[in-house]
């Protein structure tokens, strides 16, 4: 029988379970480049850690293709490795993987947002002795919004940077402190930055994680067995490697392990911790097959079809969704509505989504590549369209023109998002506010300008309702950032 490592695990943790509880009851319920993936795996014996690290950033492909990079710990020995390009075509560069098989490994998948994009930005960031000897590594995912006054503070004080990411400071300020212990180094730096960070990280012995304390960025923790934890963005990456997921990390909370340990050890952070994490992981940026803060991504896409139906029906003939992440709310749509789902737009599955595609010029001449309707299924039909958002509406603008073109009679666009009014400063890739187009045009005029029958995006009100809580950030629909 397989042994339940989540429940042993949460047993032995009953008091951090604890004040996660009370970190939600206490919290009032009050109120888009470097959205990047990050995982990490510890075992107390050797394991492959060049294979699992690899599963592991592969499932988390999606949140970064830009570079992709590890540090792998072996006999208190750390070597690393990053290039540019996707995970498996990084890995392909490996020449010797036998180097990289240790019992400790991190891992960065990239895409950017602070710093500019040149090689020495890439992930993980290391630290090295007097010895040339990598003392400490870290990959970040997040943004700090106070990193130029700490560079130049630690500038000041002598410290050498080697690049331009705002994910340096951290190292930095991790390893200014280092004399004083690890934990010690890190509620340091904690106590310094401020903004949105998840990080995970090696020392030539011990391997560790910590996270902002609004939470604002995702990380779970899973085990594979009662020697062997990893730490993700997302849950998906745990079931890459075969791992369980336990739990997620909590805001403001510290977690390493090495051979003294006996398990995963944790501290808190001292402070008023409230959980905000950011809402456009689930409506985006997360895989739909995630599990994030205890909820299933999927669920929460499909309900959001399900109440933009309700908040403003509309007769038609089909409903489609944009792939992929439009998909699953369509299917909501169309069961709350009784309007059958088609899958009239095809994707060209090598083609990564609009979104990531860094120049404005590429993002539009990609739409043609990457979507293709069916045009005998479309031909005189009324037609609701379901997408996750529209940020620059260039990407809508031309898909409506596309459908437009093979026929369809009416056209009524839905996002399952707020309108974006805002550009975020905590890891998302959204442009400046004179590119956010309904921060510029109210939601008729952004009606015409697409040129469908009807719009509509799902109000603030309803996707709170669908998360269950306002403990979520919603900066880029309000302006209102919890940092």
């Amino acid at each position: 029988m397989k042994k339940d490592l989540k429940k042993e695990y949460l047993t032995e943790l009953s008091g951090i379970t604890y004040q996660r509880n009370c970190l939600k009851s206490q919290t009032p319920f009050d109120a888009i480049n470097e959205e990047c993936g990050i995982f990490g795996i510890y075992s107390s014996h050797h394991i492959d850690t060049f294979s699992l690290s690899q599963f592991g950033l592969f499932a988390l492909q999606h949140r970064g293709q830009e570079a992709c990079g590890i540090s792998v710990l072996k006999d208190e020995t750390i070597r690393n490795f990053k290039d540019e390009g996707l995970v498996l075509d990084v890995f392909k560069n490996i020449s010797h993987p036998e180097d990289y098989m240790g019992n400790a490994t991190i891992g960065h998948t990239r895409y950017t947002t602070a710093g500019d994009k040149k090689k020495y930005n890439f992930q993980p960031f290391f630290a090295k002795n007097e010895y040339d000897q990598i003392i400490l590594t870290i990959a970040h995912n997040g943004n700090l919004t106070n990193a130029d006054e700490l560079r130049k503070e630690l500038e000041n004080e002598g410290v050498v940077f080697r690049a331009t990411s705002d994910s340096e400071v951290i190292l930095r300020l991790i390893q200014k402190n280092l004399d004083k212990g690890l934990v010690e180094a890190i509620k340091l730096t904690m106590n310094k930055i401020t903004g949105a960070y998840s990080v995970v990280g090696l020392t030539q012995d011990t391997f560790f994680s910590f996270r902002d304390s609004f939470g604002i960025r995702p990380l779970v923790l899973g085990a594979i067995d009662s020697e062997t934890f990893a730490v993700a963005s997302e849950s998906v990456a745990l079931d890459a490697i075969g791992a369980q997921l336990v739990r997620d990390i909590l805001p403001g909370e510290i977690l390493y392990i090495n051979r003294n340990t006996n398990g995963t050890k944790s501290e808190m952070l001292n402070g008023v911790r409230k959980m905000r994490i950011c809402s456009f992981e689930y409506i985006y940026f997360a895989r739909p097959d995630s599990k994030i803060e205890n909820i299933n991504v999927y669920e929460i896409r499909e309900k959001s079809g399900q109440k933009i139906w309700e908040q403003n029906p509309v007769e038609a003939d089909m409903v489609i969704g944009i792939p992929d992440s439009g998909v699953p709310a369509a299917i909501g749509y169309s069961r709350a509505s009784g309007i059958p789902f088609y899958p009239a737009i095809i994707k060209n599955r090598y083609i990564g989504r609009s979104f990531i595609v860094p120049s404005q010029e590429m993002r539009e001449r990609v739409v043609n590549l990457k979507l293709n309707p069916l045009t005998s299924a479309i031909k005189e039909k009324r037609i609701v369209v379901i997408d996750d958002s529209i940020v620059r509406g260039t990407t809508s603008k031309r898909l409506v023109a596309i459908l437009r073109e093979a026929g369809a009679k009416e056209i009524h666009f839905r996002s399952v998002s707020p309108p974006i009014i805002a550009p975020c400063h905590l890891g998302i890739d959204t442009p400046t506010k004179k590119d956010l187009i309904s921060a510029n045009m109210t939601t008729k005029e952004l009606k015409d300008y697409l040129k469908v029958d009807t719009l509509e995006f799902l109000s603030i009100g309803n996707l709170k309702d669908i998360l269950g809580s306002s403990n979520y950030c919603f900066g880029c629909f309000t302006g209102k950032y919890p940092v």
